[in-house]
Formats: structure tokens, sequence, C-alpha cells
């Protein structure tokens, strides 16, 4: 799959404060800086599809049973830079019969599946929800790129060293799937021989237990995921650090028009093996939800999206400061799609983000402008594609 887009991006700060003019109580005056904004044009790849190349294959080993592999790679064609340097997208052999798959490698987890499927834009481009976005962003970071999403979470969308089992496909309509990813980390017995150093005391971080569970018949497509990221574990400060997933997904093909809904959750939590008396540090909640829908025309393909997160970091309020206001977001998206031919399509996308309270999420492209003293605070991002993608 080769898909190339020229794409722009936007991202604009505003000076909230209000201009304070001189006056004769001695108040300093302040004036208003207005608003800062940061764009980018680029050709892009993977606005429509990923971009990727992979290799997969089936043995029949007889009595019903098949042997499988997939390999898939990511590329970027936009710069030729990333080629099959690794399968990272990817990496899967398995053992497949009337029980069902087990699978072992690198794959997609349980919960990213419904962020994704449920999704008109299939969590690419400008167009892709904003449930996946603050996954993979963190709202303290100005939007920019963090490489282990919300809470750390570096098995958001993708979990290695895992063991996954898939339901068989015949039952009437159910399916279903469970995976198990190892941490791999040294595990000391006793432990008071686990060494101190701080980038090796940790035993459990990088595990994933999860599973997804749904209905699909005719029209309807329903399913439930949950999963377990453990993300920080510090031996010796007694504390493991998590991240649970839940999310609800579903749609309903009427055929003049498809819709899509999602309900997601994430709550990273602490976890004290002695519960210290204060200090405690509070959980941080992401809840967000998407509506949707698919509407064909023709050759084409209208798509429409709108999706809303907000952050809660449980913060007390104290008898002198009141409880900061949780950040929050919604984003609307736009975009069409023209098959020229079962291989090949041209497609359009427009979106806009816009943030409140401190939220600090984009469509892509640059982070937000930050400067000392916090005088610029996030407002909107908005964002375009138009491109090409071609299948092989």
């Amino acid at each position: 799959m080769v898909d190339a887009s020229i794409s722009g991006y936007s991202a604009t700060s505003r000076d909230l404060k209000s201009t304070v003019l001189p006056n004769p109580f001695g108040v300093d005056t302040y004036t208003n800086k207005g608003s800062v904004k940061v764009s980018r044009r680029a050709l892009a790849n993977s606005g429509y599809n990923s971009s990727r190349l992979g290799f997969r294959g089936t043995e029949d080993l007889g009595g019903g049973l098949a042997a499988s592999f997939w390999l898939e790679a990511p590329i970027s064609n936009d710069d030729g830079a990333t080629g099959v340097a690794s399968f990272k997208r990817r990496s899967t052999v398995s053992l497949s019969g009337a029980f069902g798959e087990a699978r072992l490698g690198r794959d997609y987890t349980p919960t990213f599946w419904n962020d994704t499927v449920f999704d008109p834009f299939g969590t690419n481009g400008v167009g892709s929800n904003l449930i996946n976005t603050a996954n993979g962003f963190n709202v303290d970071t100005g939007g920019a790129k963090d490489t282990g999403g919300f809470g750390g979470n570096q098995n958001y969308d993708r979990a290695s060293n895992s063991i996954g089992y898939f339901l068989p496909p015949n039952l009437g309509g159910f399916y279903g799937q469970v995976m198990y990813a190892f941490h791999e980390n040294d595990k000391y017995s006793n432990g008071n021989f686990t060494p101190k150093d701080s980038l090796t005391s940790k035993s459990r971080a990088g595990r994933y237990i999860g599973g997804r569970f749904g209905y699909a018949n005719g029209p309807l497509d329903l399913a439930l995921a949950y999963g377990n990221s453990t993300v920080g574990d510090q031996y010796y400060a007694g504390t493991t650090d998590s991240v649970k997933t839940f999310n609800l997904g579903a749609s309903y093909d009427f055929g003049p028009a498809k819709l899509f809904g999602e309900l997601s959750r994430a709550k990273n939590s602490r976890d004290y093996e002695n519960q210290p008396l204060s200090g405690v540090r509070p959980d941080v909640d992401l809840k967000g939800y998407l509506i949707g829908v698919t509407v064909p025309v023709g050759a084409g393909l209208i798509r429409a999206s709108y999706s809303a997160v907000k952050y809660d970091y449980n913060s007390p309020a104290t008898f002198f400061t009141p409880r900061a206001a949780d950040p929050k977001a919604n984003k609307l998206a736009i975009g069409y799609v023209h098959n020229l031919s079962k291989r090949t399509a041209l497609y359009a996308t427009a979106a806009r983000v816009s943030n409140k309270n401190g939220a600090a999420l984009t469509v892509g492209g640059p982070a937000f402008y930050s400067a000392a003293g916090g005088v610029f605070t996030p407002k909107t991002s908005t964002g375009y594609d138009f491109g090409i993608r071609h299948a092989f």
C-alpha cells in the first residue's frame, strides 16, 4: 500500500489575559499579546491508508490445521527514508484450526481495534478521531507526539512479545480475542537483590493483558474491549503504574449511510505496595466519544465524524485555590474518497480541533507555540489532506 498526500497543518495559541491600562492606583500595566499560529505544509504519507509493505502466507497442514506468517513493515514513501527496516506494524506466526487461532509476535492490541474499526477515517490522516489522538499524545506536551501515549502507554496500538488467541469464525456472528504480552524484564528472588539503579529496578513494566469480544451479523457490528498495560514499575518505591482502557464501539449499515459510534475511558493509576498516609498521586482519567457516518455516492464515499475527549486529573481543591477546570477538546472532520479502481483512490479530508482549559491536541503537524510563563494557551488546530492511495 502506497499513500501520498499534500497536507497542511496549523495550530493557534492565544493570550487570554486582558490588557490592563495605567491607572492612578499603581497597578502594573499589561498588553495582551494576541495570538501565535504555527503552520506547516508537507508532502505526507498514510492520509487514507497506512503506507506499508508486507509478506504473508499460509500452509495447509491437513486435518483442518494451517500455519501462517505475517510480516508487515511501515514505509515513508514521501521521502523514502523508511523502508523494510523493521516489521513493527505486524510480525506474527500462527496456528489455526477448528479451535480458533493462536498467534505469537507483535500485533494490534484488542483495545485499539475499536478505536480504528469504528472510526470512519480508520485512525489515519488529519481526520483521525480524538480518542486515538489523545491516547497517542500527552495533553501537557503542547500537542507534540509522545512516544508513550497517554500515561506513557507504549502498548496503546500494538504490543510486542505477545500471545493471542482468536475465536473460530463459525460462531454465528460472535467473535473475540484475548492477548497477553510479556514484559521481558528480569525478576530477582529474593527481591532485595533487585538492582537499585532506576533504569533496572523495573520488573513488570511493559506487560499487557486484554481482550475484545463482539457480534457482527448483517449490518450490525458491536464490540467491547478491555486492556491493562503496565507502564511503570519501581521495586524499591513499591509502586506500579498502569493504564486501564475500556471501550465500546458499534456500527450499523443502513445502506444509504453507515453509522459509527464509540465510548472510551482510559485510567492512569498508581498502585502502592504500602499505602502512604500522604502524597498519593491521584489517578488521571481520559474519557472520550465518537460519532461518525459514511455515505456511498457512486464510485465515491463521503466520510464525517465528531469526536470529543476530556481529561480529569482528580486534583483536589484547596481553601484558597479552586479546582482547575478539566482540559477537554472536540474535533470535526469531513472527507471524500473517490475510487478510480479497486486498487486506486483519490481522497480529500479537512478537520478542526478546538481545545479548552489547557488541552493541546492537534490534527498533526507542528505543536502549539509555547512561551515561558504560560502566556499563550492552545486553542485551535486545523488541517487538510489531498492525496492518492494505490494498493498492489
